[in-house]
């Protein structure tokens, strides 16, 4: 413990600093203060401890944090304290936890804020009241049975405003704020019923009144920290350089489709062509490592956030990332190399260095291909590995209580796994993937059908709800620019495009033509976003378990909940598939690691086992223990990838809209291999 000294000596203030297990971020600080004139705020520097409360609890072990304690007279004194970590794994995570908010400090930095283009500060205009006791899982009908107070009157904090029925129970209704009195029910009518479609998906449906602020009031965290909307500069140089490679490569997402299914079918495919796999199976592994976890816990928490309208901006961001796939795996095919005995080293480590050093930037090129390198490693084994794992775990052990407390043998029985896949290389991946992506995307696919089917008469509220949100959503939800970040950074963080990775594999493709391969790549936004993201998002909304209070369930318990309310053995299929997504991802990474580890330490047969040893190993570690900042500092190195990638795409973008000019021409004059017949 450490402690500032006081900044008024008529307090006195005891700590109670407590580690109750070696589980990480569960400490508790404790104070019991006296002296001064009661009662006392609190300001911690943790956000989700409220200002009345003298105990924060759910502390990061090892780092510092501090309170302000001030009196009913504004007499203050600073406080400064430290859990001290015991455990190996509180050590890391209390390490890791200051280098992931450094991280986060850039890759999530506000530029237009901090140059004044916006205020960054949500504020609300009213208080919305909501219908005491609701919770999204009601069965029950509540009833406006009287108003306390005419509408347009002034009402006071506390003021009683309406009497509520469910069921056998009345409920008095206070005012949350000072304000003009708004009826958004009418005396007598239901406020919410849950056999009503309109009422599970709109969006505020268990709101009965609204209280007009005289002035715009800011928003703030438990703590009294002001809420701000941010447009992270990572999700800006994502979606920036997607736009750009569209307008660049003259709407190549569009235009480009029908082909890229053709190639994806096998149309083209040349059995001759240099490379180790088919387009289907380079399509396949690439689509593996990006379908998964975030497609099904990652877009519940994104619309429970920003409301049926992410729904809308995540398909925006999901068409134009397209392009940026497009643009990075025909370069990765054009920049690979193939040994003698058949290995091919691609991806961005190559065109970087080699397609930089062309254009005489050989310092740059070598500069921003080790860097992607390094993040490359780091990458695949956290977010693509250990993050896998560990997620993967925790969904399944909820679902299958024998597997509680035994996240070692479920790591050991994955790595056996995994490790029997990769041993083989990218010729033994694809095979996998290719037979597992389809499999377990057509399940998961057809299962969100069924339950928009049989939720069908909800389209019409659905598609409103989605329109609505997305261009007219309520301050709750960060307004307009809220909505819209939260869509474009789940498509973002989800389908990699301008991350890189996805070169790798598709490097490895049987081709002639590097193009071919680019659109083949350009479906893999496609099918994670807008198709899979957005099923899951549908899902959601139709059965309207888009709508939560804060507290409620949320992530992948949201979407199985969702899938059980129309088929109720889903749950464990969806267990299943989260297995498969995590274990899928983690053979997919393995690959994408290994390539940026040979880079780095050479290409020897060596080297790549050393690189796979390792891996399996940190499938054990992920599985087995709570690790907390490593997992989030290591899956934050995926989307650092894109720094370098997204620069050298920039420079390069101009070739490749060459190399597409003279391809199409290939294909119009019809001088490509086409399968079946002479070219």
């Amino acid at each position: 413990m450490s402690a500032q000294s006081d900044d008024n000596a008529d307090f006195e203030v005891e700590a109670d600093l407590i580690n109750p297990s070696s589980l990480i971020n569960n400490g508790i600080i404790e104070l019991t203060v006296e002296g001064g004139t009661p009662p006392y705020t609190y300001k911690w520097t943790d956000q989700s401890t409220s200002l009345k409360s003298n105990k924060a609890t759910d502390l990061v072990e090892g780092i510092p944090y501090e309170v302000v304690i001030t009196d009913s007279k504004g007499n203050s004194v600073t406080k400064s304290y430290r859990i001290e970590a015991e455990s190996i794994t509180e050590h890391f995570n209390g390490f890791f936890q200051p280098v992931v908010d450094n991280m986060s400090a850039v890759l999530f930095w506000d530029p237009f804020a901090a140059i004044g283009i916006y205020d960054p500060i949500i504020y609300a205009d009213v208080k919305l009241i909501a219908t005491p006791s609701w919770t999204a899982q009601t069965d029950e009908v509540y009833i406006l049975q009287k108003w306390l107070k005419p509408e347009g009157s002034k009402v006071q904090k506390g003021d009683k405003i309406a009497i509520v029925k469910h069921g056998s129970e009345e409920e008095t209704v206070t005012a949350l704020a000072n304000g003009e009195l708004k009826y958004l029910v009418k005396e007598g009518n239901q406020i919410f019923d849950p056999n009503s479609t309109e009422d599970l998906i709109e969006q505020g449906a268990h709101y009965l009144a609204e209280i007009k602020y005289d002035d715009p009031v800011a928003l703030k965290h438990p703590n009294g920290d002001l809420q701000k909307n941010s447009i992270p500069f990572i999700v800006i140089w994502l979606v920036l350089g997607a736009t750009f490679f569209t307008v660049r490569m003259k709407f190549i997402n569009i235009r480009g489709f029908k082909h890229s299914l053709a190639l994806a079918k096998g149309k083209y495919d040349d059995p001759n062509a240099p490379g180790n796999i088919t387009h289907f199976q380079a399509l396949a592994t690439a689509v593996s490592a990006t379908v998964g976890l975030g497609n099904i816990a990652g877009v519940a928490v994104a619309v429970s956030l920003g409301g049926a309208g992410a729904t809308f901006w995540m398909i925006i961001a999901g068409l134009l990332g397209m392009s940026s796939k497009f643009v990075e795996c025909t370069l990765g095919v054009k920049y690979r190399n193939i040994t003698e005995d058949g290995r091919i080293f691609g991806g961005p480590m190559n065109y970087l260095r080699y397609g930089l050093e062309k254009r005489n930037l050989k310092g740059l090129g070598k500069f921003l291909a080790g860097f992607f390198a390094i993040l490359g490693v780091g990458a695949s084994f956290g977010g693509g590995n250990m993050f896998q794992a560990n997620q993967s775990f925790e969904i399944l052990s909820g679902q299958f209580p024998m597997l509680d407390g035994n996240g070692f043998w479920f790591g050991v029985v994955v790595a056996v796994l995994v490790g029997v896949v990769i041993i083989g290389g990218i010729n033994s991946i694809a095979k996998v993937t290719g037979k597992v992506v389809p499999v377990m995307a057509a399940v998961y696919v057809i299962g969100a059908l069924i339950v928009i089917g049989v939720n069908i008469e909800n389209i019409g509220p659905a598609f409103n709800a989605i329109i609505d949100g997305a261009f007219s959503p309520s301050a709750l939800k960060g307004g307009v620019l809220g909505v819209l970040v939260v869509g474009f950074q789940r498509a973002a963080f989800s389908n990699e495009a301008g991350v890189g990775s996805a070169a790798i594999a598709h490097s490895a493709a049987k081709t002639n033509h590097p193009p071919s391969e680019g659109f083949v790549a350009l479906l893999e936004p496609f099918i994670d976003t807008v198709v899979v993201c957005t099923l899951t998002a549908l899902v959601l909304v139709f059965t309207g378990k888009h709508d939560i209070q804060e507290g409620d369930i949320e992530g992948a318990q949201l979407t199985s909940d969702a899938f059980k309310s129309v088929i109720s053995w889903f749950p464990y299929v969806l267990s299943a598939a989260v297995f498969l997504f995590a274990f899928s991802t983690m053979i997919s990474w393995s690959y994408y690691g290994m390539r940026a580890w040979t880079y780095l330490f050479g290409r020897s047969k060596k080297s790549e086992m050393i690189y796979k040893f390792l891996f399996l190993i940190f499938v054990v570690v992920g599985a087995s223990i709570s690790l907390g900042a490593v997992l989030v500092f290591s899956d934050m190195m995926i989307l650092a990838m894109s720094f370098p990638n997204i620069i050298g795409l920039y420079i390069m973008s101009g070739e490749v809209r060459e190399d597409l000019r003279e391809y199409f021409k290939k294909v119009k004059s019809g001088d490509l291999f086409v399968k079946g017949k002479t070219a």
